[in-house]
């Protein structure tokens, strides 16, 4: 499995045409302790650049864009009791949506681990 990057610190990877999406742990150290998530409904058809989350912290609240084009198949329901899992594993338990792909192609765009590794260095 693949793991891609955006700019704006998303990660995604896929398995057959269902992306997930969370952000990075860069985001989630640059954030600090994270107290809130707000994730959209299932249903919601997202256009790549959208914001379809927001991420507040004791720092700053921030938003959270779509990597891809689809439809929001799964949110991360654990996240509204456990915000925290977003700073203890962002990769992993803190994942953010599962999007059905529209456009598998859109993934050619974004940054490979090493992209952004010095995106962010």
């Amino acid at each position: 499995m693949t793991t891609r990057y955006t700019e704006d610190h998303e990660w995604v990877t896929v398995e057959g045409d269902v992306a997930t999406v969370g952000i990075t742990a860069y985001a989630a150290g640059q954030l600090g302790d994270v107290v809130f998530v707000e994730l959209p409904d299932t249903g919601k058809t997202l256009k790549k650049g959208d914001e379809f989350a927001v991420v507040e912290s004791v720092k700053a609240a921030s938003e959270v864009y779509a990597p891809v084009d689809g439809e929001v198949v799964a949110i991360n329901d654990a996240l509204e009791g456990e915000p925290a899992k977003v700073n203890e594993d962002p990769a992993g338990e803190g994942w953010f949506v599962k999007i059905k792909l529209a456009d598998a192609s859109q993934l050619d765009a974004l940054m490979d681990e090493d992209a952004y590794t010095a995106h962010t260095a």
